[in-house]
């Protein structure tokens, strides 16, 4: 498998977080089936795509993250879905978790921390898909 297969949705508000997480993964070469700027598009976007990755920000106008990610799940569960957020609130990580995210990103990141953090769900999709 390699990345270009990877179906990755970006999910976040604000236009320079889009556009650094984008650039951050580029090396990745992964099938970017779009972008969403709140949590109505974003739904859209997933149920049509079906992405394996999605980066979803929390606070974004409209629906919030929280009830994206659930939602999200309930059309596809297999999404690897990684919560990129300023909320520092260790609660709302751990219920995000709970909900099935797989990961947990606080802002402001730096690009050695979301190649971590991706590192580890291509690996899971890798396994998964080799079963």
């Amino acid at each position: 498998m390699n990345a270009k297969s990877i179906k990755l949705l970006v999910v976040d508000d604000s236009l320079i977080m889009r556009r650094a997480i984008l650039k951050y993964l580029e090396d990745y070469n992964f099938n970017v089936v779009g972008t969403a700027t709140n949590g109505h598009s974003a739904l859209e976007l997933f149920a049509e795509h079906k992405p394996d990755i999605v980066t979803l920000d929390l606070t974004m106008p409209g629906l919030n993250g929280l009830t994206v990610l659930e939602q999200m799940l309930e059309i596809y569960k297999h999404s690897k879905i990684i919560i990129i957020t300023a909320l520092k609130d260790k609660m709302t990580g751990l219920e995000a978790l709970q909900l099935g995210a797989r990961g947990y990103v606080t802002k402001p990141f730096n690009e050695e921390k979301l190649k971590e953090t991706f590192k580890v769900i291509i690996e899971e999709l890798m396994q998964e898909r080799s079963v």
